[in-house]
């Protein structure tokens, strides 16, 4: 920005020590300055489009890093306090524009010390003409302050309406096959069509401000520079000052034009900038639910008891334990107590799972839910997780999964590609995939929800079959009402009401427990 000041200096110079007197040797000089100064600015040209372009992609980088490094600690706490929707637009809108942001700061600052240098060059021309420029430049700042405000509000608005949209189409395109079968495809597609076009609306609104800004920041330093080129025209024609002097005044001017549009630009940019940052840290000052703790006793070092008074169910280590209810509800809250989901007085061996540290729970208690995430990747990723790519291992949990048909009903088989969540699989074949991961991983103590709930009775007889020999030296619990299940665990536990109502073989919850019967048998008394 200072270089830019220089030329017009250099210019006047070359007018009236050289070219005006007829001096040669004077007008070769501030010429070859004239030119020197050009090469220096077209080289710092260079390093500032490299520089701006580097400050943008490392806070990209950065602000990325730092949102998907708090999602990670958020953890499970993340859907609960978030929309789907609010983590794409900040991913993708909101991380740009902050890094866009930033990039003003060097030209501000190049700007402010253009401003003081021109103000000051001009003092030494005219008195009149600098303080024209002192309170002009200013002036024009201030005019396009109250858009940048309204800019602020519409851009707020429509930042909100942006991220409610995606999380529908988000819902939409999930659940795309649930809605097909309902028939409810047009009722979604209509609202769908509805939110876009208050969208369309919004944005409508932020192009008219946005465009009211890009015009005032062309359209007003020009008309400036017009009132200052005819000032000193006039004085010039009045002897005020030389014709050197007033090329001086109409570039030092012109010059001015690219501080001033800088400022407005920057004002521009850091309005939608700090909607943006206001949404990132928001996020960021999300905070963990009690599911994340740092740890006040050590877990225990040999395979221990797991118990949960709330219930009353007490899972012995090395056994196969399954827990029935009639409210899958019911179950669940157990499954995440014992797991560490949730606050609660339940003790691993004699310690409390809520004194012992998230990392250490999670490292040896595995809780293997129907809806956990299946990530994009190929099928022997996916089954992978966390663990080395072991094709003998994947093999092995595959098959205990009974998950062979799904490895050759792929193309690829274990190098097919499986869409985000496992879209391009059926119900019956997510769930086995999932049962394979939850195997692969081979825990401590495996927490399985409703493992075989999608599975016909032949594929659930063998993966029941098979998971008793796969984790029969290991702690596994299950949440069932398949009798093909739970006549292969060594306890049974009814509940009733959250409570443990009986416990024993599922043979003899058969015989004492009526309520068990009629609700393992369907109904049948047979």
């Amino acid at each position: 920005m200072v270089g830019l000041t220089l030329p017009p200096f250099l210019l006047a110079r070359a007018i009236d020590d050289g070219l005006a007197p007829g001096d040669s040797s004077a007008l070769a000089g501030w010429t070859a300055a004239l030119l020197g100064i050009g090469i220096v600015n077209a080289w710092l040209a260079i390093m500032r489009h490299r520089t701006m372009s580097k400050i943008r992609m490392e806070a990209t980088f950065r602000t990325v890093d730092v949102v998907v490094q708090h999602s990670v600690r958020l953890g499970a706490a993340l859907r609960r306090q978030i929309t789907a929707g609010e983590i794409v637009t900040i991913g993708i809108t909101d991380v740009q524009r902050i890094s866009q942001t930033l990039t003003i700061t060097g030209p501000g600052v190049g700007a402010v010390l253009a401003y003081v240098l021109v103000a000051a060059l001009l003092l030494s021309v005219s008195l009149v003409l600098a303080a024209v420029v002192l309170v002009g430049v200013p002036l024009l700042a201030v005019l396009v302050g109250p858009l940048l405000g309204r800019l602020h509000g519409v851009e707020t608005t429509y930042r909100e309406h942006q991220a409610g949209l995606a999380t529908r189409l988000g819902d939409i395109v999930g659940g795309l096959r649930v809605l097909g079968g309902l028939g409810g495809k047009d009722v979604f597609a209509e609202r769908y069509q509805r939110g876009s076009q208050t969208l369309r609306a919004e944005g409508y609104r932020v192009g008219a401000v946005t465009s009211w800004i890009s015009a005032l920041g062309v359209g007003l330093p020009v008309l400036f520079l017009a009132a200052v080129t005819w000032l000193a025209a006039r004085m010039a024609a009045q002897g005020d000052i030389t014709v050197g002097e007033l090329v001086a005044v109409y570039g030092y001017v012109a010059v001015l034009v690219v501080p001033v549009s800088s400022f407005i630009e920057g004002g521009y940019d850091l309005s939608r900038g700090l909607v943006s940052a206001r949404r990132v840290v928001r996020l960021l000052a999300l905070e963990p639910d009690g599911t994340h703790r740092e740890a006040t006793a050590n877990a225990p070092e040999a395979p221990s008891a797991l118990h949960d008074p709330a219930s009353g169910v007490r899972v012995e280590p090395g056994t196969l334990t399954a827990l029935v209810s009639a409210r899958t509800a019911e179950l669940a809250a157990v499954i995440d107590r014992l797991g560490g989901f949730a606050a609660s007085a339940a003790r691993w061996g004699d310690v409390r799972i809520d004194d012992i540290s998230t990392e250490a729970v999670r490292n040896r208690i595995l809780v293997a839910d129907t809806e956990a995430d299946l990530f994009t990747g190929t099928l022997r990723d996916v089954v992978a997780g966390r663990r080395e790519p072991d094709d003998e291992a994947i093999t092995s949990a595959v098959h205990a999964a009974m998950a062979e048909d799904v490895v050759l009903g792929l193309p690829d088989g274990l190098d097919s590609i499986v869409d985000a969540q496992g879209r391009n699989l059926s119900g019956g074949q997510r769930q086995r995939v999932r049962f394979a991961r939850a195997l692969l991983a081979d825990p401590e103590v495996l927490l399985a929800v409703e493992p075989t709930s999608s599975l016909d009775a032949h594929t659930e007889a063998a993966v029941a079959d098979r998971l008793r020999a796969t984790r029969s030296s290991r702690t596994t619990v299950v949440t069932t009402t398949s009798p093909l299940l739970l006549r292969q665990a060594d306890t049974v536990f009814y509940l009733v009401d959250g409570k443990v109502d009986g416990a024993g073989s599922h043979r003899d919850l058969l015989r004492d427990r009526p309520g068990y019967r009629s609700l393992v048998s369907r109904g049948s008394d047979d």
